[in-house]
């Protein structure tokens, strides 16, 4: 018997439906449409949906709604088709950055690099070259982690916590990169830095990604980056989006 995917209670505040143990496409992949599966039938007795990097997380009042008719239904949309090849849910869109790698805006280039087993030269095509999905939004409001890189990129985080990286600095570890939301320690290397603001309060959408969006960091110059931070007030960074299909 399959171990995933596999439903099991959280609390009496709903379900998680889990599709793997740890990270993978696949089972990113699987929870994203999942999750889109679910809110299209509609059921009353579900609230709200979110995901996770490898589950998907059905929120409902399991006290005036017990569980087990929920659970049924999950378990019959489950056997329905292979979520780990299912198509992406549809309306996602294509955001390219623009990206300041290393310098003293980035100072740990070189690091990750070096931890990579490639030149800094080399990081920066890879890493600017890079498509990337959005796995999850978490950590901070609208915060993306998105992946994956190769598998050379499997670098760990540090040791010890850098005390702080500024707001838009984009950071690597364990194959994933983040753009932070607000300035904070880490343990994930800083090797570029945008303009992106994930999270805008200000505005009608305040979280400017969604799980499922896809990402490129094309790199810029240092002039090019300052001309960016002086002209663009609205948090976009310069950025590119493009709906996909």
């Amino acid at each position: 018997m399959a171990k995933y995917p596999r439903i099991r209670p959280v609390g009496l505040s709903g379900l998680l439906v889990q599709f793997g143990a740890g990270m993978s496409e696949p089972a990113n992949r699987a929870a994203l449409a999942f999750r889109a599966a679910v809110d299209e039938q509609n059921w009353a007795e579900v609230c709200e949906t979110s995901t996770s990097l490898v589950s998907t997380f059905i929120s409902a009042d399991l006290v005036s709604a017990p569980p087990e008719r929920l659970i049924e239904q999950l378990q019959d949309l489950l056997l329905s088709r292979d979520w780990y090849k299912a198509e992406l849910p549809a309306g996602r869109s294509l955001w390219e950055i623009p990206t300041l790698y290393g310098t003293q805006a980035a100072p740990q280039l070189e690091e990750a690099a070096e931890a990579a087993g490639v030149s800094p030269q080399q990081a920066i095509t890879e890493l600017s070259s890079a498509r990337v999905r959005v796995l999850t939004i978490g950590f901070a409001p609208g915060q993306p982690y998105t992946g994956e890189l190769p598998p050379h990129w499997d670098i760990p985080r540090q040791q010890a916590l850098s005390k702080s990286v500024p707001a838009g600095a984009l950071v690597v570890a364990i194959r994933q990169l983040i753009i932070f939301t607000n300035a904070t320690p880490t343990g994930w290397r800083h090797v570029g830095q945008t303009a992106f603001r994930t999270f805008r309060p200000e505005s009608d959408t305040p979280i400017a990604l969604s799980p499922g969006d896809e990402m490129c960091f094309p790199a810029v110059t240092a002039a090019e980056y300052a001309q960016i931070e002086q002209r663009d007030t609205s948090g976009n960074g310069g950025a590119q989006r493009r709906v996909l299909a």
